[in-house]
Parts: C-alpha cells; sequence; structure tokens
C-alpha cells in the first residue's frame, strides 16, 4: 500500500510541474480553444493540450515504478500513445470524427494484440457455470468498449473540471475494486492515473487557465476504459459487466443519454448539442463550479454503488444495475432530457 501511495505522490508531482509548460507549449504553438458557439462557456481562449501533462506524468511514473514494464502495461502505453497522437492532431486541425475513430481503431487493437481485452464475463443467471466464455465475440466486444468510454469522457468535457474530476473518481472506484480483488497491476495503474490527474486539477478546475482537450480527454476515456478491463473484474479473467458501467456512469450515461435524443429527434448521432447534463444544469441558473460540484456527487454514487456490485454475487450485481438504469432513464425522461436543444 505504501507503494501505491507513493506512485500517486510522484504522478502528483510530476503533473504539477509539467502542466505550466505544456500550457506554453499550446500558446506557441497557437492550440487554443478558441469561444466560437453557444456551447461553449468561456469567453476568451484558453490554452488546449493540457492532456500531455497528465500523460508524461502517468508514462514517467510507470517507467519509474521498475524500470520494466509488463506486456500489458507496454501495451497501455502503446495504445494510449496513439489516442495522445489523435487528439494532439485534433486539438490543432479539427480532424475529422472518421479520423479520429481511426485511432481510437488502433489504439483498441493494440491493446488486444497485447492481451488486454474481454474474453470472459460472468454469467447474469444461476446455473452450472459462473463465468461465460464469448469467444469470437471477444475482439468486437473490446473495441466497442474502448471507442465507447474514450469518446464518452470526451464528450462530457464541457465545463472546467468536468471531465478530469470525473475521471478522477472513476479511477479511485476502479482502485479500490482493484484492491479488494488483490489486483496489484490495476491498482498500481490507477494510483499513478489519480495523481497525474489529481496534479492537473487545481490548473483546469474552474476559472480553468489551461483545458486537457481532446489529448487529455480521449486519453483518460481510453486508460479507464483499458485498466477497468484489468481491474474491475472478480476474478483474474472475468469481465464482470455492471461494475466498470456503474464505475463510469455520468460519461456513459449521459453519451447514451445523447444518442437516443438525437435520433428521436432526427440528429445525426455526432452532432453536437446543449442537451448534455451540465448544460441543463447551468441553464437552471446554477454556477459552473455549482454544477461540476453536483455531476462529482453523482459520480460519487455510482462508484460507491460499483463497489457495492463487486461485493455480491453476479446475479445481484446485474439486477443492481438494471435497476439503476432504469432509475436514470425514468429521470432523464421526466427532466427532458431526451428533447432536442441547440
Amino acid at each position: 500500500m505504501n507503494n501505491l501511495y507513493l506512485f500517486a505522490i510522484v504522478s502528483i508531482m510530476f503533473s504539477v510541474i509539467l502542466t505550466p509548460f505544456i500550457k506554453k507549449l499550446a500558446v506557441k504553438l497557437d492550440i487554443m480553444d478558441v469561444p466560437k458557439d453557444n456551447r461553449r462557456i468561456h469567453n476568451k481562449p484558453i490554452p488546449l493540450i493540457g492532456g500531455l501533462a497528465i500523460y508524461f506524468s502517468f508514462i514517467i511514473t510507470l517507467f519509474l515504478k521498475t524500470g520494466k514494464l509488463t506486456e500489458s502495461e507496454t501495451g497501455l502505453i502503446l495504445g494510449a500513445t496513439i489516442i495522445v497522437i489523435g487528439g494532439l492532431l485534433d486539438d490543432k486541425f479539427d480532424i475529422k470524427p472518421w479520423c479520429k475513430l481511426l485511432f481510437q481503431l488502433a489504439a483498441a487493437g493494440v491493446l488486444i494484440i497485447y492481451g488486454i481485452k474481454i474474453e470472459i464475463i460472468t454469467n447474469p443467471f444461476d446455473g452450472a457455470y459462473q463465468f461465460i466464455n464469448i469467444g469470437v465475440i471477444s475482439i468486437p466486444l473490446t473495441i466497442i468498449w474502448v471507442i465507447g468510454i474514450t469518446n464518452a469522457l470526451n464528450l462530457i468535457d464541457g465545463l472546467d473540471g468536468l471531465a478530469a474530476g470525473i475521471a478522477f473518481i472513476s479511477s479511485i472506484t476502479i482502485f479500490i475494486i482493484a484492491l479488494l480483488n488483490n489486483r496489484y497491476e490495476a491498482a498500481v495503474l490507477t494510483s499513478i492515473l489519480s495523481g497525474a490527474i489529481l496534479g492537473f486539477l487545481p490548473y483546469n478546475f474552474n476559472p480553468a487557465s489551461i483545458f486537457m482537450g481532446d489529448t487529455g480527454a480521449q486519453l483518460l476515456g481510453f486508460l479507464l476504459a483499458a485498466i477497468s478491463m484489468e481491474g474491475a473484474i472478480k476474478s483474474a479473467a472475468a469481465f464482470s459487466v455492471a461494475v466498470p458501467i456503474l464505475a463510469l456512469g455520468i460519461p456513459i450515461y449521459d453519451t447514451l443519454f445523447a444518442m437516443i435524443r438525437r435520433k428521436i429527434n432526427g440528429r445525426p448521432i455526432m452532432q453536437a448539442d446543449r442537451g448534455h447534463l451540465h448544460h441543463r444544469l447551468l441553464d437552471m441558473g446554477l454556477t459552473q463550479k455549482q454544477v461540476v460540484m453536483i455531476m462529482y456527487s453523482i459520480s460519487a454514487v455510482l462508484g460507491s454503488i460499483s463497489i457495492i456490485a463487486m461485493e455480491i454475487n453476479a446475479q445481484r450485481s446485474y439486477f443492481l444495475l438494471i435497476i439503476v438504469m432504469v432509475i436514470l432513464v425514468l429521470m432523464a425522461w421526466k427532466a427532458g432530457f431526451f428533447k432536442h436543444r441547440e
């Protein structure tokens, strides 16, 4: 445990030190977020690519851990590097969605090559077998999971400190789950990632002096998706679906609701709007800080439920997930989340 805390502290230090340098680099390279539509909350250009500070802090601390990476850690770093390259290109040149998807596919492919994939899931039904080997479905399911979470984190990155803070809470949640299941490698990865995010947050919290951009939002989504396959499990091989879906609840549900809303209203699935939870809370008259703290609280509650889901049997964890999803859908419907907003 002491080593885990040390990894987190080292990662925090690197992130705190590196972020101001990344900020200067963003200004020098003119990679700025210039407000140009009503979805932007800020009113002046803000440096982007703050995610580089998180990336380098994570990578450096991971190397310092032992000096020699495991196979899965190598795959994680290679995949993260691909995501960061794609994010940098998007932050600078605003590349097409299909181009971003290619980078995400490549990163997911690297994880699969290095053995980080969903192969066995816990059986949601009573039966002779506790686990189900999903066989050929493993590869497409892993790709969908990685791309889905990567984009989900990116889509909620709309307020100062929002995506980073929720990623931090999700990372802490997976860290606790990993410890409860004696998954030391996943615990190490989440302790380092949590530190990298925490060191960056003071610069990103309202009023933000730097944004993490697609570089950081996609990176965090990718890392959480990958690490959850390593750590949010009931055994060394089985993926408990309910647990990571709850642990990463806010970005998953907000993204699903956005897709449903756009489909119902005949809008393109990838077309941005002002229907996300943080937009609706702002429209209620809340300040940025109030909205962010509310969403932090919701994320923490869902994270706590995911820890409970890990400690009960598979059937009850899936049942718990269904209950939470039904409640959230009903609340979203009642609040008008499926009505279009420009």
